[in-house]
């Protein structure tokens, strides 16, 4: 690394003395050298569902909380107050010394929550070429190789064979690209691919790819387990076999049997050397990969012989038919002997007799029976014969094109004959699928990181190496094939024409059995690796908490070797024995690994083109377009190998992914899915105009006031139950609320209010954004948040607020000023109003209305939010049922029959379906209770303006006068008079209030007072409440049962003087009604008939 850094000690003040920079000099060493030890690296501080510390939080996995420290020197005194969130340097580069990739082991995490002593583990030091190189070289080079790959040669060709290597070899080659930059950006712990895939891309695409990795991984140790079970019963010791077949037709099945019987023994044998540990599959490893290299070298050595010295394997060929060498020796039809002919046992065979004039298989009668060599050299030109494709249906014979037959008309094929026939149907994407996973084992070294003493370094050198190696072999092996071996060979899969030997076998030198019993030992040690790699991969993702039924499966033995986990994955591993097909179980391995493959590159390119600040990875040899085509390389190849599989192993994904998403815990990464989505909502909030939207993409993108009691709780819950009623999930929600005070002393009680009003949000599955201000007072507080919530373009255009209950209580701390400057707010900002009355009233999300109306009383029009706001409550299952009713009111001099045919085809434009009625409002005198209410209202106005009463008295005049006024009302009723004189009214006053009164005032102390009773109302507002007083009247009788009524909010007097009085408008407006919803428009329309 270019940067360059000096250590540079403090010195003491010369001033201090030599014991005084004695004395800080031990301070400082103190400080870093005497810090107690603390728990081992990555272990959570505390307890938490699975392993649920942030490692990502701190520049280092092994981050623990650093015990308090006395500081007595004084070189550090500026810094000793933040010691404690803070530690030294010293410090931290000692913990980064002593740091060990085995963060992740079981043992640390199970002693923490048994809050026992902790222990130190000692951990694996792996390198690159044991711990990476030796085991992806393995897991490549297995079963495909030895038991597959010349049958590939000879059904689709050498040309084609080298487009289906080269593509999956080009596949894994980008991922390990992609894995080797993710890798080497930062420590990469226990987990391996699934940590890297999780951190890159979030729990949930980790997860789920995480968790269908596995799932590969484990059925990918039941592919190997296969192959050794079918090297061991096909070609080693066929007498072996438990189940024999009574006919050839039950041949196939008993082989099922034979492999589900053998398979099983072998796993359970293979998961107890994996339980007793992973140090003897180590040294396994290095005996099986010895086997392993001699097999390839022996095929190198066989290859090169071949071009002088060709081994003699006759193939018998009846026309151009290839003949099972089992039950016959000789390949003639007669043998010569004592000057006679025999007929051979080939001849017994397709004839009915040993007789020379038996009647034969018409076909045996036309063709001639001819021997080849199966393996005539490189030098023999085969290769132009073996270039071209060769795909057959299921049960077609195995021919030889370039040899002359008599062809015959079509017999059935299952008459027992000894005839070479193909057991599955051959075809390019089929052939892809079965070969794919022999180039999966990419993985094997980072899947064991936790084992390794540097993964940054060993994971990309060690995987790319290996890949370079096994592409090599493989691509130079399948021209090889096809320039050694004769193409009925190549497509004879189980050697039948060999006398059951294996094909590249007899290729090999000096012996076949090289070839044979290393391919066992390898597939033996490739299903070691895979029951290794897989379990503790499932620990990785139970351990980090993200899926909550896998939590069992982080725990482990005291040495951390994950004991459940293998159990499942033995289990699993169990499923794919019984399909006991190795062609079958193939191609479910590519869909998974495919899939894990697709989303390392998604997450490599997703990383590079963010550019984040914490992308730097020492692996330089990377680019987001290598990246790219990558994962499109492997999704071409998953729906190449079988789309059905292809959606089935996406569907599989998916619903992990929302799984994790409903139930998981919450994880914050900074991965780059997160990433993604802000650059994202950036690019997308710039675009968004600035202004207004169009009337047709007008929604209530809304800012819901909520006011929280002493303990920072809300007051009324059910408003955010009508905000999800109200939004149905779509739009912008804000919930903000404000705290009185200073946010130096209240930010504690602010963060407990947030998370209060987090959590009560998501009770009510309110999706939305939670502002909270802090403010000196809650009057500017409510202004700031209506001023500057949201952001850009995405700001809200309408408030949403509860009635003030209580306005009428000075003490109330939501008292009725700030309520009705928060209207004028709203108003000044061009912004609708919704004030919820009786809000906890209201219903929860959880209820439901079976019957109804929602009433909607369309008095003025102020830009059709009225006529919104039920459709949108009615697409919320709580007003479903309910039926929606519009009134509108009519005049004297109105037509109410043309009114409600304008406003049936007005709805009728607007799409929206209601029962429509118009109501008539006559005008007639004002009635003696609107003349008592009104004045009762300006008595208590004017009173309280002008007695200097305390709080508790001044309620108690306020009640007094209210209760003289109510007692009045049913004389009022039949005689309209003046109020009586005040003299009965027992006022109570105190000697200093008494003194006081009469400095203030030199009139005589009562006559305020007898002003005060002699007032007369104010003609405007006894007209404004002759009008709250009629349509209340007139909403009652036809509303009263309604489950919602909504109604036009009148405005507040421009004069603030009357205040007060507006709150008395909107209380007797809407009196005696259950449910409310006062709604005022911003004045732009909001609904169009247009399309």
């Amino acid at each position: 690394m270019p940067t360059n850094f000096t250590v540079v000690p403090v010195e003491a003040r010369a001033d201090g003395g030599p014991d005084e920079a004695a004395e800080g000099a031990e301070a400082a060493g103190g400080a870093e050298g005497t810090e107690a030890p603390g728990p081992p690296e990555g272990e959570p501080d505390c307890q938490s569902p699975g392993d649920g510390n942030p490692r990502e939080n701190s520049p280092f996995i092994n981050h623990t909380e650093v015990e308090q420290e006395s500081f007595e020197g004084k070189n550090m005194a500026l810094f000793e107050e933040e010691m404690d969130s803070n530690p030294m340097v010293s410090s931290l580069l000692n913990k980064l010394a002593n740091y060990t990739n085995l963060s992740q082991g079981v043992v640390e995490h199970e002693e923490h929550e048994d809050d026992s002593k902790r222990r130190e583990v000692k951990s694996p030091r792996m390198g690159t070429f044991i711990g990476v190189y030796l085991p992806c070289l393995q897991n490549i080079l297995g079963v495909i190789l030895f038991l597959r790959l010349t049958w590939i040669v000879g059904a689709a060709g050498v040309l084609e064979s080298f487009l289906i290597v080269f593509m999956c070899c080009t596949c894994t080659m980008l991922t390990a690209i992609s894995m080797s930059a993710i890798a080497t950006n930062g420590v990469v712990p226990a987990g391996g691919s699934y940590y890297m895939i999780s951190r890159s891309l979030g729990p949930e695409f980790g997860g789920a790819v995480g968790l269908c990795f596995y799932l590969g991984t484990t059925f990918a140790g039941a592919m190997y387990i296969l192959g050794t079970i079918e090297i061991f019963l096909t070609y080693i010791s066929p007498s072996a076999a438990i189940i024999q077949a009574d006919t050839a037709e039950g041949e196939a099945a008993a082989m099922l049997h034979n492999m589900r019987v053998y398979g099983t023994c072998t796993l359970v044998l293979m998961a107890m050397v994996v339980f007793v540990g992973v140090k003897y599959v180590n040294k396994l490893a290095l005996v099986f990969l010895a086997c392993v290299v001699l097999s390839i070298l022996a095929i190198y050595a066989g290859v090169i012989k071949t071009a002088f010295d060709p081994p003699d394997i006759p193939v018998c060929l009846l026309g151009n038919r290839t003949l099972s060498r089992r039950g016959f020796d000789v390949c003639a039809k007669f043998l010569a002997a004592d000057n006679s002919t025999m007929p051979t046992a080939l001849w017994g065979i397709f004839c009915n007799s040993s007789m020379p004039n038996a009647t034969c298989d018409e076909y045996f009668a036309q063709n001639n029976v001819t021997e080849i060599q199966g393996i005539p050299g490189v030098a023999s030109g085969v290769l132009l014969d073996n270039l071209w494709s060769a795909y057959a249906d299921k049960g077609a014979f195995v021919e030889r094109k370039s040899t002359p037959s008599v062809p015959v008309p079509e017999e059935s094929r299952a008459n027992g004959l000894p005839y070479v026939l193909t057991d599955i149907m051959t075809y390019f994407t089929m052939l892809v699928g079965i070969y794919f996973p022999s180039v999966t084992g990419i993985m094997a070294g980072s899947n064991r990181s936790g084992d390794l003493r540097d993964a940054q370094k060993s994971i990309p050198t060690g995987t790319i190496l290996a890949i370079v190696t096994t592409s090599f072999i493989y691509l130079s092996c399948i021209v090889l094939f096809g320039a050694c071996i004769e193409g009925v060979i190549l497509r004879d899969k189980f050697g039948e024409a060999l006398q059951g030997k294996l094909v590249i076998g007899m290729l090999a030198w000096p012996s076949p059995w090289v070839i044979v019993i290393g391919s066992f030992f390898s597939t033996c040690g490739a299903g070691l690796q895979s029951l290794t790699g897989a379990p503790r991969l499932l620990q990785a993702i139970a351990r980090d908490g993200i899926i909550p039924f896998l939590q069992v499966f982080g725990h482990g033995k005291a040495n951390g070797e994950p004991t459940w986990a293998l159990l499942l994955t033995a289990l699993i591993c169990e499923t794919g024995i019984l399909i006991a097909s190795l062609d079958n179980v193939a191609p479910i391995l590519s869909m998974f690994f495919l899939m894990c493959y697709m989303f390392v590159n998604l997450a490599c390119a997703v990383q590079t083109l963010l550019r984040t600040p914490n992308w730097r990875p020492r692996f330089r040899y990377y680019h987001w377009a290598l990246s790219f085509l990558g994962m499109s390389l492997c999704l071409a190849l998953m729906f190449i190998c079988s789309w059905y599989y292809a959606l089935f192993a996406m569907l599989i994904a998916g619903c992990i992914y929302k799984y994790i998403e409903y139930r998981g815990a919450e994880k914050e990464w900074g991965d780059g899915i997160r990433g993604l989505s802000l650059n994202a909502a950036r690019y997308a909030l710039l675009r968004v105009e600035h202004g207004p939207p169009h009337t047709k993409n007008w929604r209530p993108q809304v800012l819901v006031m909520l006011s929280l009691d002493e303990e920072q709780r809300v007051r009324h819950p059910r408003l955010l139950s009508l905000t999800t009623q109200l939004k149905a999930g779509k739009g912008l929600t804000i919930v903000g609320s404000v705290l009185e005070g200073t946010y130096l002393d209240k930010h504690v009680e602010a963060q407990r209010a947030e998370e209060n009003i987090r959590s009560l949000m998501g009770v009510e599955k309110t999706k939305g954004f939670c502002q909270l201000v802090v403010s000196s007072s809650l009057r500017d507080g409510m202004s700031h948040l209506i001023q500057s919530a949201g952001l850009g373009g995405m700001k809200h255009n309408t408030v949403l607020m509860a009635w003030p209950e209580s306005w009428k209580q000075e003490d109330n701390t939501f008292s009725w000023k700030n309520f009705v400057e928060t209207v004028r707010d709203t108003t000044a900002a061009q912004q609708a109003l919704l004030v919820a009355k009786n809000v906890d009233l209201f219903p929860q999300n959880q209820e439901r209305f079976s019957d109804g109306d929602i009433d909607v009383w369309w008095v003025v029009h102020d830009g059709g939010l009225l006529m919104l706001l039920p459709f949108l409550l009615r697409q919320h299952k709580v007003w479903r049922k309910c039926r929606m009713r519009i009134f509108t009111v009519a005049q004297v001099d109105d037509n109410s029959i043309q009114m409600k045919k304008d406003l049936q085809m007005f709805l009728y434009h607007l799409r929206i379906s209601a029962e429509v009625e118009v109501v008539e409002m006559v005008e007639n005198d004002i009635s003696a209770f609107t003349y008592e209410k009104t004045l009762m209202m300006e008595q208590r106005s004017q009173m309280l303006k002008q007695m200097q009463l305390s709080k508790t008295e001044r309620e108690r005049e306020a009640q007094l006068i209210h209760d003289r006024n109510t007692a009045s009302h049913s004389v009022v009723a039949t005689r309209t008079q003046a109020p009586s004189t005040p003299d009965k009214v027992q006022m109570t006053w105190t000697k200093e209030k008494l003194i006081a009164e009469k400095y203030k005032n030199k009139e005589p102390g009562m006559s305020g007072f007898k002003d005060l009773f002699s007032l007369k109302p104010n003609q405007s507002n006894v007209r404004r409440m002759h009008t709250a007083v009629k349509l209340n009247g007139v909403v009652l009788s036809r509303s009263r049962g309604a489950q919602l009524v909504l109604l036009n909010m009148p405005g507040p007097p421009r004069n603030r003087q009357g205040d007060e009085n507006y709150m008395e408008f909107l209380e007797v407006l809407t009196e005696g009604l259950d449910r409310v919803l006062l709604v005022r428009g911003s004045g732009r329309e909001v609904v169009t008939i247009y399309s």
